[in-house]
């Protein structure tokens, strides 16, 4: 089955095959480095997470590239207001951004470049565009000609006579037209420059992308990627920057991942809204906000909220739990015993693998293939639980074998990534915490029932039964009695 991509600039579902044959070449817009990352950087990481898993699943080699944006207007402002240099403050947010990423459980992309570390090459691209006629420099600046690109506005949908009609120029702006934006930008007192041969400056953000994903994915690639927020006016600059330069088409495919909003309002530290990964780690596991963001298409709106990560929660438990009591039950059973599993069920249990490749080859539709696990560990709970004292020898080894699949399957989520019975274990002691009932007072209770039950007091054993089950306590019965009790998940 082929990979279908939704392609920004085409506007729909292309089949995807990369440029060189089984080799993905993919380059990501990362952060710029002046604060901590927010749940909508965690979105972008985990969606291009999830994607280079998925491609790898698949049999491709992926070289995965994220840069760092190091130097920036925002970055001369904060470091300014904290009174220390751009290098020492791009290098802490980056080494925060480093461990939020080990928090989340991402892999590492295959390099991760800065901006200040690719100065020659930004400096050599300008001067091409120069060349070319598509930059003019003004008093140390340097400006892309946009009308000079006829294509300009081709990936946002934008038309620039539009925009044209919208746009004002500054007083004492330089510019040949209001829409052409900054390449290079002379000095300014108290900020960082590098020498060019327009004067000592420092480059414009868009350059920056172009000329780092050409020096390592070259002047053509597979596929770039970001939020819907860089679709204009940044990728679209890199398209006009990396196709007057060299003359050949930029990028493939182009992916944009949705917004993030908190209870349906835009995420904003005015609301008091913004969230950062750390504030959400610190009260949910990794896997909980993985499994949030990856129970919606990466191109739908994404609203975070406290019920909907209880919801998450709640789902990775029940994939857990399903998990862990099938790794309870023996690995060999009776030989001769005939199966109990229909026909039905053991179909939707074998095509799961096929069921979940069709949802991911559809555009990397996480959701739905989340959904066709759930499906098939809702008919495994229903097995287990009507499986005999001694089951059959393929009953077991059919309820092994979906256990290790729809682990294998989660992977390339980064889901049940945890030996499922320490995970349960360790959940349900927690959860023992936070009950209004302690072990002594369940024993007495468990005990009470055995004795109701020796004495033939059904209706009493039963309420007692109902009084735990009220408590979130559930319990094992056998022919010897009550032998084991746990949290209810």
């Amino acid at each position: 089955m082929t990979v279908s991509i939704y392609n920004t600039k085409s506007g729909k579902k292309e089949p995807f095959s990369p440029l060189e044959k089984d080799h993905v070449k993919l380059y990501v817009c990362g952060i710029t480095a002046y604060d901590y990352c927010h749940i909508g950087h965690a979105r972008s990481t985990l969606v291009f997470d999830m994607i280079v898993r998925y491609l790898r699943f698949k049999g491709f080699k992926v070289t995965y590239i994220r840069n760092f944006t190091d130097i920036d207007d925002k970055i001369i402002k904060r470091a300014q207001e904290q009174h220390t240099t751009t290098e020492e403050l791009a290098n802490r947010f980056i080494k925060a951004f480093h461990e939020d990423m080990e928090s989340l459980g991402n892999i590492a992309p295959t390099l991760e470049p800065k901006a200040t570390e690719n100065i020659t090459e930004i400096i050599a691209m300008i001067e091409e565009l120069i060349k070319k006629g598509f930059a003019y420099e003004v008093q140390g600046d340097v400006y892309f000609k946009v009308d000079q690109f006829t294509d300009y506005g081709s990936l946002s949908g934008r038309n620039l006579e539009d925009m044209l009609a919208g746009a004002r120029i500054s007083i004492n702006e330089q510019k040949q037209n209001p829409m052409d934006f900054a390449l290079w930008k002379s000095s300014k007192p108290g900020e960082p420059v590098w020498e060019s041969p327009w004067g000592p400056g420092r480059p414009g953000w868009h350059i920056e992308c172009s000329a780092m994903s050409r020096k390592f994915l070259g002047d053509t690639f597979d596929i770039h990627g970001g939020g819907k927020d860089l679709i204009f006016p940044h990728h679209e600059n890199e398209i006009a920057q990396s196709e007057a330069s060299s003359g050949k088409p930029f990028v493939k495919a182009w992916i944009h991942h949705g917004f993030v909003t908190i209870k349906d309002e835009k995420m904003s530290k005015s609301l008091g809204n913004f969230l950062t990964i750390r504030e959400i780690l610190a009260n949910y596991p990794a896997e909980v906000l993985r499994f949030f963001v990856f129970s919606t298409h990466y191109r739908t709106p994404l609203d975070f909220s406290e019920a909907a990560m209880k919801d998450a929660e709640a789902g990775l438990d029940r994939l857990y739990s399903c998990l862990a009591e099938i790794a309870k039950l023996p690995e060999h059973g009776d030989a001769n015993r005939p199966s109990i599993i229909g026909k039905k069920n053991a179909g939707k249990i074998n095509s799961l693998a096929d069921r979940f490749v069709k949802a991911m080859d559809n555009d990397f539709n996480s959701a739905q293939a989340l959904g066709h696990i759930f499906e098939v560990v809702k008919v495994l709970n229903t097995i287990r639980q009507s499986l005999p004292a001694q089951p059959a020898e393929t009953d077991l080894a059919l309820l092994h074998a979906a256990a290790r699949s729809i682990k294998q399957l989660a992977e390339v989520m980064g889901l049940l990534q945890q030996d499922p019975v320490t995970y349960i274990k360790a959940k349900q002691e927690k959860m023992i915490g936070l009950l209004d009932i302690d072990k002594a007072s369940i024993a007495s209770l468990i005990n009470e029932r055995q004795k109701a039950r020796e004495e033939k007091n059904w209706s009493r054993a039963d309420e007692i039964r109902d009084i735990l089950l009220q408590k979130n306590i559930e319990i094992k019965d056998d022919a010897d009695g009550t032998t084991s009790w746990q949290v209810k998940i």
